[in-house]
């Protein structure tokens, strides 16, 4: 209940953008994740096409995010969130509609495409929106966001019972309808008069190199967060022997960001600069993957029984509350941070360079980690991702804490008053 009072205390465009995430992510989670086993299972590609089909998707999206906050920029975030939503409809539908590798490609570029389109734009108009309380919107977005990719794949999950088919159909059902809701409600503001070039813009944003040491900074948070998906999912199953005990990983997550989320922003905000606590959030994200490092390597079997398979989740779980918090604390105010670093007219084109040169960074951890999953697996070390993941975090922290010495990073601005 609090939440939504806090989400009320907004106006109607921040509270509709909050839903519309929820719906993004719902959206998206009920259909990606399963998305590998229909190409593979369901149509028979081989391995080599799947990957192709995947890889596009991700190429499309993060190689396009400058364009997309670009878009927001010269063009009003407004618009491009609608067309970025009304581009995935079409996307979805013809993962639907299509089974050949033409249809398939053309599903994954333009499905790619709109997350480039409106995820830049999305964070540009919350944070204009936001005026001074941008921290609090961008953790009541990353409460909409984790409720979404919780709820998304269990409604995947009960459509796949039918066909793949009707979890695509009913994705793009979702961005219809938000596509709608947008058009409708979502006020439209003035945009102001470009000045110089696209190219320009861009010159101007990479040659902020307190921006680009702070987005490469990042790299530990965007890998330490895929490990949700990844890592602690697959620790939660080795402990247990049960596919669904990685569930229980994002249940346990979504409750403690309900709960939690608010309160760690607001106690935050007045206490201590933005970067001390991404750091603090950082460093704890790295900590979260210690627990199941200290049991890595044993199983359900080694401990016995349904009460030794629980028991052997407790550290996996530890971890994963951590790492969530360690988000919690340090998301809002990042996303706080990355208008800040130059003028207002440019926040869409900063979130989009941000999300290529994190997104880059994270695929090369991404990278590590899985090497440091196989090496570990054949050589009898299987602590060595928990501990790649470990120095992730605790390098990005150090990062940032010397970002914060050199004075690089945006203060908050004081009112004095006269």
């Amino acid at each position: 209940m609090k939440t939504w009072g806090e989400m009320r205390a907004f106006p109607l465009a921040i509270r509709l953008l909050l839903v519309n995430q929820l719906g993004v992510n719902i959206g998206f989670y009920l259909l990606i994740p399963y998305l590998a086993t229909h190409l593979g299972q369901d149509l028979g590609m081989s391995a080599a096409v799947v990957g192709i089909v995947l890889g596009v998707r991700n190429l499309s999206q993060q190689g396009l995010f400058i364009l997309g906050g670009s878009a927001a920029d010269r063009l009003g975030a407004r618009g491009v969130i609608i067309a970025g939503c009304a581009l995935r409809t079409v996307g979805f539908a013809l993962f639907a509609l299509g089974d050949g590798l033409p249809v398939l490609l053309a599903a994954s570029i333009l499905s790619g495409l709109a997350g480039a389109l409106f995820n830049p734009a999305v964070r540009a108009y919350l944070a204009a929106e936001a005026g001074d309380r941008k921290a609090e919107a961008f953790a009541l977005f990353n409460i909409f966001a984790t409720t979404g990719a919780l709820v998304g794949p269990l409604i995947g999950s009960a459509l796949l019972l039918v066909d793949f088919r009707a979890s695509a159909l009913t994705a793009a059902a979702i961005f219809a309808l938000l596509t709608a809701a947008q058009a409708a409600v979502l006020p439209a503001r003035e945009v102001p008069a470009s000045k110089g070039s696209v190219l320009g813009d861009w010159r101007e944003v990479l040659a902020n190199r307190a921006f680009l040491a702070f987005s490469l900074a990042m790299v530990g948070m965007f890998t330490m967060e895929n490990q949700l998906y990844l890592l602690l999912p697959d620790g939660a199953r080795r402990a247990t022997g049960w596919d669904g005990a990685a569930g229980i990983v994002f249940l346990v997550g979504t409750l403690a960001n309900l709960t939690l989320q608010m309160r760690i922003t607001r106690s935050l905000k007045e206490r201590g600069s933005r970067a001390r606590w991404v750091a603090v959030g950082l460093a704890l994200m790295g900590v979260a993957f210690v627990p199941p490092m200290v049991v890595a390597g044993a199983s359900a079997t080694d401990a016995g029984g349904v009460g030794g398979a629980a028991l052997a989740l407790v550290p996996v779980l530890a971890g994963a509350l951590l790492l969530y918090v360690g988000v919690m604390i340090a998301q809002p105010f990042v996303m706080e941070l990355i208008p800040e670093f130059g003028r207002a007219e440019l926040t869409g084109t900063y979130f989009g360079i941000f999300y290529v040169v994190s997104g880059i960074a994270a695929a090369v951890g991404n990278t590590v980690v899985g090497w440091a999953m196989d090496a570990g697996g054949h050589g009898g070390a299987a602590w060595l991702p928990w501990a790649c993941c470990l120095a992730f975090g605790l390098l990005s922290a150090a990062g940032v804490g010397w970002l914060h010495r050199l004075r690089a990073l945006p203060v908050r601005a004081v009112a004095v008053t006269a």
